[in-house]
């Protein structure tokens, strides 16, 4: 891959051996549940009405709207903290801004794709990120290769976590909102959507981390901390998130991250002109309350819960390869894990 076009994702490298297993993924959505760990709970007064939705078939911007509609308020008055998959069975929080009248109750809504568990009143709307993770309970189908491989790696996945890479859903179908952000900031194309503005953008971010992660785990430094390395709370290097300023590292992990920069150059600069700012992001992912379970010989149940930001197949691809039915829709959210 050139500087030039992103045309396809490279295959960024595994921080642990393949075990060259497979198996599929979301045969039924039942086999993918998500349980939302939210920031606060509704203190049950305020001008905005929470909602606590269990959803299955439906995705999050989806029932956003059909809660607009059915409370009678714009789209915009809809807050939730992320996107939520599709093909799954997902728990999470929605919020309403009804500062005035009667409340309607929601748990009456009937729907075939979600239902609403619960409501209370909080003084604040959900924004986007206000959620502490996610809880995940997956199953997976038709699992074949070797048993102690797929073992071994459940292991050191529990043990020592997983690359904190973004996820493929970032970057769109076959990685085309990359290309399409390079187009962006070389000014070849003009995006006038916000949204889209920001889904590019968002996608060449996530790009430049994933590399930087990708060529640390190719020069034999998964697990090991660089001279000049940004250390996160729980003592973990950080990676870039792209943007202006210098970035905060020095020494040799400055000099690898500059390394990429100038790789990438049209997307880094891009970045810098286009008003973001340079943050950090942990390089290790580690699932908490990691458990597996062989239900037949064939099937794997695996339960752990994320931080917010962090991706259920970063950890499933440490562990074996999945594939999912073939089910892509052009205009289909990608969820934010």
């Amino acid at each position: 891959m050139t500087d030039a076009q992103y045309t396809t994702l490279p295959q960024w490298p595994h921080a642990y051996p393949a075990s060259g297993a497979s198996a599929t993924l979301k045969s039924l959505n039942e086999d993918f549940i998500v349980t939302e760990l939210p920031l606060q709970l509704p203190s049950g007064a305020g001008e905005h009405l929470w909602l606590d939705i269990e959803k299955n078939g439906a995705n999050t911007a989806f029932v956003a709207q059909q809660l607009a509609e059915a409370a009678g308020v714009n789209e915009w008055d809809v807050g939730y903290a992320g996107l939520k998959d599709r093909y799954a069975i997902t728990r999470q929080w929605f919020s309403l801004y009804l500062p005035k009248g009667e409340t309607p109750d929601l748990t009456l809504l009937q729907h075939p794709e979600f239902k609403v568990l619960s409501q209370s009143r909080h003084m604040k709307k959900l924004r986007p990120g206000d959620l502490q993770g996610n809880r995940f309970r997956i199953v997976l189908r038709e699992v074949t290769g070797d048993r102690h491989a797929i073992e071994a790696n459940l292991k050191a996945v529990a043990s020592h976590g997983v690359p904190n890479y973004f996820g493929a859903q970032r970057f769109g179908h076959d990685g085309g909102n990359v290309e399409q952000g390079r187009a962006m900031l070389a000014r070849e194309i003009r995006v006038r959507n916000p949204k889209k503005k920001g889904i590019y953008l968002s996608a060449v971010r996530s790009f430049v981390f994933n590399e930087v992660l990708g060529l640390r785990i190719q020069q034999g430094l998964w697990g090991k901390t660089l001279p000049g390395d940004v250390m996160d709370e729980a003592g973990q290097p950080t990676g870039p998130l792209w943007g202006r300023g210098r970035v905060s590292t020095t020494d040799q992990a400055q000099a690898l991250e500059n390394g990429v920069a100038e790789r990438h150059a049209t997307l880094c600069d891009g970045m810098e002109h286009a008003g973001l700012d340079q943050e950090r992001r942990a390089l290790v992912a580690s699932p908490g309350d990691m458990t597996w379970e062989w239900l037949q010989a064939d099937e794997l149940v695996l339960t752990f819960s994320l931080p917010a930001g962090n991706y259920a197949t970063s950890v499933l691809n440490e562990i074996l390869h999945t594939t999912e039915p073939d089910r892509h829709t052009e205009n289909e959210p990608a969820p934010v894990e």
